[in-house]
């Protein structure tokens, strides 16, 4: 990337993806068990080396259309390995409230000394009572850790494979995002480091909508997003899904930030049911090109909208109007386009089966070309007769944790479509 290109910035769905970050499988899916799946979010566990296979072909294949593919892993290693960036992250990981007291003072000098690409793994994978060395593990850690023998110092994280959620770029800001599961609430610290700390973000100008650049704890009450409910469609305007993941509170914060800012014109807010088969906008609502969508009809055809514009002299400084139109035509009211809209394929047990497994959930690489789980081919094939080229990956480990494409992958850099 050269010294003139941007950097950051998501101006639409489709339009031409430059930048984007993943995060493969790894340590922390095999730390994950039959017990544990269920806290950790997963339906089952993965056979991991296969998973980073099916991983590996899916970040080629972007790479393959000129995507510069950033790895979570890799940036966090470069951020631990400056002592500084490693205090600040380590100084709000391994605390008393996150690891417990005794625990705290005995794990963090060995954390100081490791090596920055071990250190990096275990943040995302996890630190096991039972792994910590004995010349380190001191009194606090001996005897919790003798409680039990699959406990942990700090917990896994393999839901990082699902980069999407824990930030969302709109426009030119992000979110840091406070997350609906406390499984997954610690990932954001992580990608917080990165983008304030990796050279790939250094000299970025951008606003955060929502969350906390210094990574302090803060207790945001009811405010949770997640950033599969968030997609900043074009035109100023952004389309933010609300359900299981995303609040009605955050969502009115983000609104109002970008509002203040001059960023944005409008949030339409997608109402959801809280489902965990549509715990997402994205799980059930995704652009594959300018004028072509596919969609769950079950849920879509019932989701009412709500748009929210800026205005001074209304409450919170912006105006609210629950709109009389179904939401993809209010989607395409505000973008100018009349929509195609290809739904689930299948009978009515079919469609079941393909939402299910994120038949619905492509990610696009430029306009009219996305990337899909192969085992929805119906879904597929029905995008095919709508003019989208479908790039397909094995979906047969990676959507074992409920996310296709688009939840595996959070753009940092894509153009405009409109």
């Amino acid at each position: 990337m050269s010294d003139n290109t941007p950097q950051v910035g998501v101006w639409s769905e489709v339009g031409k993806l430059r930048r984007v970050m993943v995060c493969p499988p790894g340590l922390a899916h095999d730390r994950l068990t039959p017990e544990s799946a269920d806290e950790l979010l997963y339906d089952d566990v993965l056979w991991t080396q296969q998973a980073r296979r099916d991983h590996f072909d899916f970040v080629t294949k972007m790479e393959d259309r000129g995507v510069e593919v950033l790895d979570l892993g890799d940036l966090l290693a470069d951020v631990v390995a400056d002592k500084k960036a490693r205090d600040w992250l380590l100084d709000r990981k391994i605390t008393d409230d996150q690891v417990g007291a005794g625990v705290a003072k005995e794990v963090r000098p060995w954390l100081d000394e490791m090596p920055a690409a071990n250190l990096a793994e275990l943040l995302i994978g996890g630190i096991p009572f039972h792994e910590v060395p004995k010349e380190i593990a001191g009194p606090f850690t001996e005897a919790f850790g003798e409680m039990s023998h699959t406990g942990f110092v700090i917990k896994p994280l393999p839901n990082t494979q699902f980069m999407r959620d824990n930030s969302s770029w709109i426009f030119q800001g992000v979110t840091l995002n406070p997350m609906y599961w406390p499984a997954r609430r610690q990932e954001t610290l992580l990608t917080t480091a990165v983008y304030k700390f990796h050279k790939a973000f250094a000299g970025a100008e951008y606003s955060v909508w929502l969350g906390d650049p210094e990574g302090e704890p803060h207790d945001y009450g009811a405010m949770t997003l997640e950033g599969g409910d968030v997609m900043p469609i074009g035109k100023g305007t952004v389309l933010i899904g609300m359900g299981e993941r995303s609040s009605r509170q955050a969502i009115a914060g983000v609104a109002q930030n970008l509002f203040k800012a001059g960023a944005a014109e409008r949030v339409i807010i997608a109402v959801l049911p809280r489902s965990r088969a549509a715990m997402h906008l994205d799980t059930v609502f995704t652009f594959c090109n300018t004028d072509v969508l596919t969609a769950f009809a079950p849920v879509i055809d019932n989701a009412r909208a709500i748009s929210l514009r800026p205005d001074e002299k209304a409450p919170a400084g912006m105006r609210v109007e629950v709109e009389n139109k179904g939401l993809v035509e209010v989607v395409g009211d505000a973008l100018g386009v009349n929509f195609t809209v290809v739904e689930t394929a299948g009978d009515v047990y079919g469609i079941q089966r393909e939402q299910w497994n994120d038949a619905n959930n492509v990610v696009a690489l430029e306009p009219g070309v996305v990337v899909g789980y192969d085992r929805n081919t119906l879904t597929n094939t029905a995008l095919r007769k709508a003019g989208i080229e479908v790039i397909t990956i094995d979906a047969g480990e990676l959507g074992r944790g409920r996310g296709g494409g688009r939840c595996m992958t959070c753009p940092i850099l894509r153009d405009p479509a409109y």
